[in-house]
C-alpha cells in the first residue's frame, strides 16, 4: 500500500509551503487533505483556487453546502463529509439540511432538492445531463450560469474526494465528532 506523507510547512515541496503556512494562518492547523495535497503543489493551489471560487459563485452558503456534500456523500469520502459538515456549522447551515444532505433523505425545501438532484446527474452522468433535468433545474429557479458554478463545485470536490480516496487522509481532530460512513443500501 502507498502511504502520503502529512507535510506541514517544513517538509512540503517548496512550492506549497506558503499554502500551507496560509492553510495554518486561516484554520489554525494545517488540515490533513492539505498536508496531503503539498505533495502536488499544482494540486494545492488549483483546489484552493477553485474553491475560492466556488465560494465567491452566486450560489447561497445553504446552495454549496449542497453541491459540496452532495458530492462528497456520493463518492463516499471519509474526510470530506465530516469536514463540510463542521464547515456548515460555521457557516451557519440549518443542521437540517446537513443532515438530509448525510443521510441521503429529503431535503427541507423543493429548491434545494432539485439542486442535489442536478448534482447527482451532473456527477452520476458525467456531465451528460439530460434536457429534462436541465430544465428541471432552471425551472427550479437556477440559472444557466449556475448549471455551470455546480460544474465549478464537482470539479472541486472530486479534487479532495478522490485525494482522499488515494491518500485515506485521517480526519482531523476538530471533524472526528462528525465522523460519518455511507449508509449500506439493502435491496
Amino acid at each position: 500500500m502507498t502511504t502520503f506523507q502529512l507535510h506541514d510547512e517544513n517538509t512540503a515541496p517548496e512550492g506549497s509551503q506558503e499554502s500551507l503556512a496560509n492553510s495554518r494562518k486561516a484554520f489554525g492547523m494545517v488540515p490533513g487533505l492539505h498536508a496531503v495535497m503539498a505533495e502536488a503543489p499544482g494540486l494545492l493551489e488549483a483546489y484552493k483556487v477553485v474553491g475560492d471560487l466556488f465560494q465567491k459563485s452566486s450560489l447561497n452558503k445553504d446552495e454549496l453546502t449542497v453541491v459540496w456534500q452532495t458530492v462528497n456523500v456520493e463518492h463516499a469520502c471519509h474526510y470530506c463529509v465530516p469536514a463540510h459538515t463542521a464547515i456548515a456549522k460555521g457557516m451557519k447551515v440549518d443542521d437540517a439540511i446537513t443532515e438530509a444532505l448525510r443521510n441521503e433523505t429529503v431535503l427541507p425545501n423543493a429548491r434545494l432538492e432539485a439542486l442535489r438532484t442536478f448534482t447527482l446527474s451532473v456527477v452520476r452522468d458525467r456531465g451528460q445531463v439530460s434536457d429534462s433535468g436541465v430544465q428541471a433545474f432552471l425551472d427550479a429557479g437556477f440559472t444557466r450560469a449556475q448549471i455551470l458554478e455546480v460544474v465549478l463545485g464537482v470539479s472541486m470536490k472530486v479534487m479532495s474526494n478522490y485525494t482522499n480516496h488515494l491518500a485515506k487522509t485521517p480526519v482531523d481532530a476538530p471533524f472526528q465528532p462528525f465522523a460519518w460512513n455511507k449508509a449500506v443500501e439493502t435491496t
